[in-house]
């Protein structure tokens, strides 16, 4: 029998310190979010970064903290009702940190007889602290409870047409009777390591980024590339002008070097030299969660409007759109009948 597991970033269980330590903690200490050394990586985290993250983080969760709870569980949830509607398959919802867990959601599976499972990452775009830190776990639940279960995993989809098309008419519904004089495509940010670590070549990552824009079989796990084709896509799609768009990445750690542009030091530039209306999207991201509601739509609308802009224009993620919804059902039911 066919199931289907969603699988998201997570959420603490409550907005308060207690509750968002160890979260923290267990993000942290995955080796592919921070790819230390265990015992540096213990130390930084354990050491130095939980006695003082967690207060910090708990004040931005209570910001955009919802009456039914964490905003990327809310919405998850929803995503899995409506197309769990819209298809006979079951469907289980995991995150790969917090509640409810990955483990959690293929015990739910399998006792509902399902013996061949599509793992579904809800990232559009490949990278290692996402979707490769996701089939990573998965595969050793599975090893370890369910030797027999089978595993497909759905492939980024950053540049699939339906998802192009939904992404698309999102932001087309979003803006069409706001005024805006320029498009920012912002995505989470990633180490620039992270890139060496994911090129299967191990030849084509290029410091001048040329790699991005030269063919190569690296682009099917190469994150920056991935970005900047969805940006170009939905650009295309849009008929958006050259030099009213562009890329950056957000939510940057000190210490390493982090794909840029930064999307805060754009925002600020575009303000200080004087864009009035801007509009930012966040394609990294299929549900809204900490990083769009607090750090787009509160800290850079903030930012942009202490710097001389006037009106900075967060475009909602495509969350549970009926079209996404759709979408997905269609996916999942593909998978399904195949052979």
């Amino acid at each position: 029998m066919k199931g289907v597991l969603f699988v998201n970033l997570g959420s603490p269980d409550s907005p308060e310190p207690k509750d968002v330590k160890p979260y923290l903690e267990e993000f942290l200490m995955d080796e592919r979010v921070i790819d230390a050394p265990k015992w540096l990586r213990t130390f930084l985290v354990k050491g130095i970064i939980l006695n003082t993250r967690p207060r910090r983080s708990a004040k931005a969760y209570k910001k955009i903290w919802w009456d039914e709870g964490s905003p990327l569980i809310v919405l998850s949830e929803r995503l899995q009702a409506k197309v769990q509607q819209n298809t006979s398959v079951p469907i289980a919802l995991a995150m790969r940190y917090g509640k409810p867990s990955i483990a959690t959601g293929l015990a739910e599976l399998h006792s509902q007889g399902v013996d061949e499972v599509l793992l579904v990452p809800l990232y559009p775009q490949h990278a290692m602290a996402t979707t490769e830190t996701i089939i990573v776990l998965a595969e050793q639940i599975r090893a370890k409870d369910y030797p027999d279960m089978v595993f497909t995993h759905l492939p980024a989809f950053y540049k699939h047409p339906d998802y192009i098309r939904v992404l698309s008419q999102s932001i087309q519904e979003f803006l069409q009777e706001k005024n805006w004089e320029h498009i920012l495509f912002s995505y989470h940010g990633i180490p620039e390591r992270h890139l060496r670590k994911t090129d299967i070549t191990k030849s084509h990552c290029k410091p001048d980024q040329s790699c991005c824009q030269t063919p190569s079989v690296a682009h099917e796990y190469c994150y920056r590339h991935q970005c900047y084709e969805t940006t170009r896509l939905v650009a295309d799609y849009l008929e958006l002008k050259p030099g009213t768009f562009s890329t950056s990445f957000q939510s940057r750690l000190a210490g390493d070097k982090w794909l840029d542009p930064y999307t805060d030091k754009t925002i600020e530039s575009f303000a200080k030299t004087g864009t009035k209306d801007m509009a930012v999207v966040t394609p990294a991201f299929v549900s809204d969660c900490l990083e769009t509601l607090e750090e787009i739509g509160m800290e850079a609308v903030e930012d942009f409007e202490d710097n001389g802009g006037e009106n900075l224009h967060v475009v909602p993620c495509i969350n549970d759109r009926d079209e996404w919804v759709k979408v997905l059902s269609r996916w999942i039911d593909e998978w399904a009948v195949a052979s």
